[in-house]
């Protein structure tokens, strides 16, 4: 018999936007019941960010947060923005005011959201990390129910091992969907619910991120630089960040359009060699890194926004693509995001209505203003420019159309059909030497007896349309090598995963040109652990 908890609202996902949505609720409404449901073993360790705080909406919450916080809060002091070639760097004269961060703070998601946890537990709050959400939970009327917990201690034949737990079911009467980018539950329901209706399709970047500690007097703690350029070609989207911390830290990451033409694109790669420039690796050279992440981020904006709203439940944060991508900041709008849909539940007790409320809120109106700005990034690099320029100083938002964005995966052309562009990758010498090396940073864990849960529809298409279409873009795609072509040693060839490598960001089931490829949850409590990003 399945043991079944009962709630008023069940959120699942402890980052900013569930916890935000924990605590406010709370707040309003101090006798409901909430629990949180996190898959990572603690709080905080598979939460990841650039992270630029924009620090609005948190004190909102919770006022008193620059006098309690304990974490990592570097003020930001001064902003630059590059244009770079495979020799050298070339300062813009002015910084896109999207980009400005005056007033806004360097912080650590993987501290903040511990903490917001504790905020949270303190006002009466479940909060249950090591809890995988594995599906979800309906009515007799089909509506959102709540969602049932993963089993813990299967095998990896499906077998039951001898510390087997069978997973519980939650209900509640409004189930709060805060996932984070390409949830696996948010993804099921949007096709369900058929919420993408009337939307363009969601469009992600993948993006990596590094703490280096560095040898002293090479760091200006509170500067922000950005960059556009080499090591991609003109067409294809990506952008650096250096993020000067205290201590002698630097965060350092890159970002790559999931929406490139290039079948032999390697994100991972174009990662290294940034890190390998003239005038980045004179900062990093002789440093060490302490910790290293990769993630995907949804960068469709307002017009790839699903419907956010389903019979039971809410889509928040992430998982409904509240990221503003032109200023490069999720935090403050999950944040948002979390709070509104508290208080729509304690204003309304239901879901109806939650999506036209955050359209016409401040978020959802800070979307619609730069709807423009990444679609034109994703047509090439010098459009994207001028198209941001004008966007943002000439109509400042109010443009009478709205680019279209398309699926990332359709965009990746055939082996036959794309000349590989000459980007003028050289040799590198800074760690991590491979994908490998850099899932060691990453802190991950998996159990090796659990089932894979990175599940292939029909491995056979890898085998022959995809090695002859595409050359197996997985392989290059996926961050952390979980994807591997291998030779059986009398000719034939099969496809090895690796899902004890896997950091969760959830490239393969985004980029796969097949649609085949579908990211689930492993046993609660696997994965990496990003409580230093």
């Amino acid at each position: 018999m399945t043991d079944i908890m009962e709630y008023d609202v069940v959120i699942v996902g402890a980052g900013p936007a569930g916890l935000a949505a924990a605590i406010r609720l709370k707040q309003l409404a101090p006798d409901k019941s909430v629990c949180v449901l996190e898959k990572g073993a603690s709080v905080g360790a598979h939460s990841i960010s650039g992270a630029v705080l924009e620090p609005g909406p948190l004190e909102t919450l919770l006022p008193h947060w620059r006098r309690d916080y304990p974490g990592m809060k570097v003020p930001a002091l001064r902003d630059e923005f590059f244009f770079m070639t495979r020799s050298g760097a070339t300062r813009f004269p002015l910084v896109p005011r999207q980009m400005h961060n005056a007033g806004n703070f360097i912080i650590s998601l993987g501290q903040l959201t511990p903490w917001l946890a504790q905020q949270a537990e303190g006002l009466g709050v479940d909060v249950f990390p090591g809890f995988a959400a594995a599906g979800p939970v309906f009515d007799e009327a089909g509506a959102v129910q709540g969602v049932r917990i993963g089993d813990m201690g299967v095998l990896k034949d499906g077998s039951h091992g001898p510390n087997y737990t069978p997973g519980a079911q939650v209900h509640a009467k409004i189930t709060l969907l805060a996932e984070g980018c390409r949830g696996s539950i948010s993804k099921e329901l949007i096709q369900r619910f058929h919420l993408a209706q009337g939307h363009d399709p969601q469009t992600f970047g993948l993006g990596f991120k590094e703490l280096w500690q560095l040898p002293p007097g090479r760091i200006e703690p509170g500067l922000i630089q950005h960059s556009v350029g080499w090591p991609v070609d003109h067409r294809t989207y990506g952008g650096s960040f250096l993020y000067h911390l205290d201590l002698n830290r630097v965060y350092v990451g890159y970002v790559a359009g999931l929406d490139y033409a290039d079948p032999r694109f390697k994100p991972f790669e174009a990662f290294q060699q940034f890190k390998n420039h003239p005038t980045v690796k004179p900062l990093l050279e002789g440093g060490e890194i302490l910790a290293a992440g990769a993630r995907t981020i949804a960068s469709g904006g307002w017009q790839s926004l699903p419907t956010l709203e389903m019979p039971g439940a809410l889509l928040i944060g992430d998982a409904g693509g509240t990221l503003n991508f032109p200023k490069i900041k999720g935090i403050h709008q999950a944040i948002r995001s979390g709070m509104l849909a508290a208080e729509h539940v304690a204003d309304t007790h239901a879901s109806t209505g939650f999506d036209a409320r955050w359209r016409a809120s401040a978020g959802g109106l800070e979307l619609r203003a730069v709807r423009n700005i990444a679609p034109g990034m994703k047509r090439g690099l010098w459009f994207g420019l001028l198209n941001g320029a004008w966007e943002t100083y000439v109509t400042r938002g109010a443009s009478p159309w709205t680019l279209k964005n398309k699926a990332d995966w359709s965009k990746l052309e055939r082996l036959d059909e794309y000349q590989s562009p000459e980007r003028g990758w050289g040799a590198r010498t800074l760690p991590p030497r491979d994908r490998v090396s850099s899932v060691f940073f990453a802190g991950n864990t998996h159990d090796e007896n659990q089932p894979v849960h990175l599940h292939v529809a029909d491995t056979s298409i890898c085998i022959e349309r995809c090695t002859r279409e595409f050359g197996n873009p997985c392989q290059n795609f996926c961050p952390a090598g979980v994807y591997e072509m291998v030779e059986d040693g009398n000719g034939s060839r099969r496809l090895q995963i690796n899902a004890a490598n896997c950091v969760h960001c959830k490239a393969c089931d985004i980029k796969d040109p097949y649609e085949i490829i579908t990211w689930t949850t492993p046993e609660g409590g696997s994965g990496p652990n990003y409580q230093m990003l």
